[in-house]
């Protein structure tokens, strides 16, 4: 089953007892934490009873395939439902799985988590088009997440903020949800629970620009041309320690899609048509602004593109100069381009 985004709310909150497994997945790995920990608790408030909670790790199921349908059947010792984490999954753990699915043996939970799963995983087929399971896909915070998160965090201690408060949040909390989460837990007890109102200095005094930053927001604010924003994000991304190859990557990547949109439009496609063509398909959530910048790159600009980034690769692994400034330095001039 692949719920929609609407429903996961209240997934969270209750489960249908009829479920037998989840499978939660993502680039996001601190909402996907997040979620399977609210998803475990439902079974049990501990999660490290080790009477409640069972981990069989990749391991144990390649050495025994029925590991998992065993863990779900067996009996409790304390009454309730048994809870069973299997962590870091991938489509190795199908066959086991499916077993768990196929079966109706025990009523115990099986919580999975994975990394960003393709629509073609083995296992997030199976997920999603399981009648007894269910499939959650995470994805980085957008502003309207991040505000959501703020909101709740600060209501549940009793806080209020002013609305420049929040925009300094929402725009400096980065891409994992676990770690929006623990600065904004460090504002809480720098505020003190039920502490009044949060001012735009306290939230900066707490709250700084080392929050976590996903790669694909530094190559969202390039093919977009937001200078300002890219200069702030690569800012983050160094202090953090991420590896300039890894970033211009990441925008190859990226710019590679739209090439291959404005394949499909030179064939007579519409920029909407276009890009519902690719595989894996754009994240529902970006896919006006995706749109946008199909519409904007032209097939010729984007090839130079890619020439620029594969150029400062290069640069970065040969020249011996330093590679921040390198992948900076292409970076700014493709999103002046795109400007």
């Amino acid at each position: 089953m692949k719920p929609k985004p609407r429903d996961i709310p209240a997934i969270l909150k209750s489960l249908d007892p009829k479920v037998r497994a989840v499978l939660i997945f993502g680039r996001d790995d601190g909402l996907v934490r997040e979620r399977a920990e609210k998803i475990g608790k439902q079974i049990t408030p501990d999660l490290s009873d080790p009477f409640q909670v069972a981990r069989p790790t990749a391991s144990d199921i390649k050495e025994s395939p029925s590991i998992l349908l065993d863990e779900v059947a067996a009996l409790s010792m304390m009454g309730g439902r048994r809870l069973i984490r299997l962590e870091g999954a991938g489509n190795e753990a199908t066959d086991a799985v499916k077993l768990v699915l196929d079966s109706e043996l025990g009523d115990g939970l099986l919580v999975i988590t994975a990394g960003d799963l393709k629509p073609t995983s083995s296992l997030r087929k199976l997920m999603e088009g399981a009648k007894n399971g269910i499939a959650i896909a995470c994805y980085e915070d957008s502003a309207q997440d991040l505000m959501g998160l703020v909101q709740s965090v600060l209501s549940e201690a009793r806080l209020s903020a002013t609305q420049d408060a929040v925009a300094y949040l929402v725009d400096n909390l980065g891409g994992d949800r676990m770690v929006s989460r623990s600065e904004l837990d460090k504002l809480v007890l720098y505020m003190g629970a039920g502490g009044g109102q949060v001012t735009i200095e306290d939230a900066k005094a707490c709250v700084g620009d080392t929050a976590a930053l996903g790669l694909n927001q530094i190559a969202e604010a390039v093919t977009a041309g937001n200078l300002k924003q890219l200069e702030r994000f690569l800012e983050r991304a160094w202090t953090a320690g991420e590896s300039a190859i890894a970033i211009i990557r990441t925008l190859q990547n990226r710019m590679m899609r739209i090439h291959l949109a404005r394949g499909y439009m030179e064939q007579g496609m519409s920029a909407n048509d276009a890009v519902g063509k690719l595989r894996p398909p754009v994240f529902f959530g970006e896919r006006d602004r995706f749109v946008g910048e199909v519409s904007r790159w032209g097939t010729r600009k984007v090839e130079m593109a890619l020439e620029i980034l594969l150029e400062a690769e290069l640069d970065c692994k040969t020249t011996g100069n330093p590679a921040d400034v390198i992948c900076a330095r292409a970076l700014l001039r493709l999103a002046k381009a795109a400007k």
